[in-house]
């Protein structure tokens, strides 16, 4: 859950920079969510 919420925030326009533990810079991009699954959990936080 964790990695998706990273994922989520990373692919967000108005977030700067997400805090997290990532040592490199392919950890922290290692999930790319698609659209759908961004809208998705649009949906369901709304």
């Amino acid at each position: 859950m964790a990695t998706v919420a990273l994922a989520w925030l990373a692919q967000q326009p108005t977030v700067v920079a997400p805090i997290a533990s990532a040592r490199t810079v392919e950890q922290l991009l290692a999930l790319q969510l698609t659209d759908g699954e961004l809208q998705a959990l649009a949906d369901a936080s709304a």
